[in-house]
């Protein structure tokens, strides 16, 4: 079994990156972004953050669709990220030539356009039998907790007491 830490000291500190961190709650938050920034006002007043670690309570996975596919909009996308790579292997190419073939250009865009649009095509015909949109996933917390090794519990408070140093 490999050590995540390797190299970095880790021998030293022995953390366990098996299990659900143990210690004080020093603050429970609504978003990830006021816990960041509470371990960062302790980063900025010297506080060993090493004992510090950020927990999500209550995960939820979401899904938000963001639109309906189809056979117009699948050629659409597949032409356009071919031409793309049409482009890129044209560029790629007038390098090892002395002069700029534009017509070298426009069938690389063409080729890769045409190539794009029925990879695109024939990957939606497969996928449509289960799927006929596009989402993205998320996974969310109801809050998250800032834990800290007890020891060190009155020194992180007295850090976050004091004005965030710049």
């Amino acid at each position: 079994m490999s050590n995540p830490g390797a190299g970095r000291g880790a021998a030293s500190r022995q953390v366990n990156f098996q299990s659900v961190p143990k210690g004080e709650v020093l603050g429970t938050y609504d978003t990830y972004l006021e816990a960041q920034e509470r371990v960062d006002h302790l980063a900025k007043a010297d506080f060993p953050v090493g004992k510090v670690s950020i927990v999500g309570n209550d995960l939820k996975s979401v899904e938000r669709v963001t639109r309906k596919l189809s056979w117009s909009r699948a050629a659409i996308e597949g032409a356009l990220s071919g031409a793309w790579f049409g482009l890129f292997i044209g560029v790629v190419l007038t390098f090892f030539s002395p002069t700029i073939n534009w017509g070298f250009f426009l069938a690389a865009i063409l080729i890769g356009a045409a190539f794009g649009m029925l990879f695109r095509l024939v990957s939606y015909g497969i996928s449509r039998r289960s799927r006929d949109f596009e989402s993205t996933n998320q996974v969310l917390a109801s809050n998250y907790q800032v834990i800290v090794d007890p020891e060190f519990l009155d020194k992180a408070r007295d850090a976050l007491a004091k004005p965030k140093a710049d």
